[in-house]
């Protein structure tokens, strides 16, 4: 398989106002920068600007530290929130607890290479899918939790993710709500997947209460975890129509298909830098 061509992305959000793209433009422009894919969005709202722009990363005359120190006047003159990121591979920690379908599907993403990704180890409340990530090559670690030693646990989780030189930490189907503190940490560095279609149904089995409900649509969210049980930045959704004749175990099955196809997507618009959050709102510029 070929390698991927190296790319910049510069993201960034600041007070709408006439000439940012134009500054943007020419600064790109003049250090000969050459723009693959370029996303802008206004919203006249909040009176913000967002926008995204791929640059070629060869066809700059330097690298991309000095990128950075070369646009932040730029960002400054704007007062831009901003970021300029590489395109190679991230490193993903995954989160999983007994639930095997979001594992399985991201580590076959993996390996068929449909994802950009370095996987350094898996993390697990259970001993129950070891065997099956060694069997990939990847390291896995167990660490139990419980309502006596949470803020332990998560310390380990923390020193792990550390170690393991992680970009960002997907929860594909942990269930086991994380510590403030975690959360506070790695602000936007940590992705969920909740199996409804929220805001509705947050919590404990949300098929169920679905079912108890009589929707007609039940769906999967994956989204940026805070400290609020499942309130964080919305990344991605999906639905799927369901009815009278259905059971919750059907509920379950259905939804199943749907989790692991959103967390994909999500998990891909944010390691390709596609997602500008602003406050508990984003951005995806897909």
């Amino acid at each position: 398989m070929s390698t991927p061509t190296r790319r910049y992305t510069l993201s960034l959000s600041c007070p709408d106002r006439v000439g940012i793209v134009a500054t943007v433009s020419a600064f790109l422009a003049h250090h000969k920068g050459w723009i693959t894919e370029a996303n802008n969005h206004a919203d006249a709202e909040a009176g913000r600007f967002f926008m995204r722009q791929e640059i070629l990363a060869d066809s700059l005359p330097f690298g991309i530290d000095a990128l950075r120190d070369k646009f932040a006047p730029i960002a400054a003159g704007f007062d831009m929130d901003w970021r300029i990121s590489d395109s190679a591979r991230k490193r993903v920690v995954i989160l999983v607890s007994k639930q095997e379908h979001c594992l399985y599907d991201l580590l076959a993403r993996w390996q068929a290479d449909e994802l950009n990704i370095e996987i350094p180890c898996v993390i697990s409340n259970h001993e129950t899918f070891r065997g099956f990530v060694e069997w990939h090559g990847i390291p896995f670690h167990h660490v139990p939790v419980t309502p006596e030693n949470k803020p332990a646990a998560y310390a380990k989780v923390a020193d792990l993710f550390r170690e393991a030189e992680g970009d960002v930490m997907v929860l594909a189907r942990y269930m086991q709500i994380l510590s403030p503190e975690l959360c506070e940490n790695y602000p936007g560095q940590i992705i969920n997947i909740h199996h409804s279609f929220l805001p509705s149904f947050v919590g404990a089995k949300p098929y169920h209460q679905a079912y108890t409900r009589g929707v007609k649509l039940i769906g999967a969210t994956c989204h940026y975890v805070t400290s609020e049980l499942d309130q964080g930045p919305i990344i991605e959704q999906d639905v799927i129509r369901v009815d009278h004749s259905d059971a919750p175990e059907d509920l379950v099955r259905y939804g199943k298909d749907i989790e692991k196809a959103v967390l994909a997507r999500g998990l891909r618009y944010h390691l390709e830098d596609r997602v500008l959050v602003h406050g508990n709102k984003t951005v995806v510029f897909r």
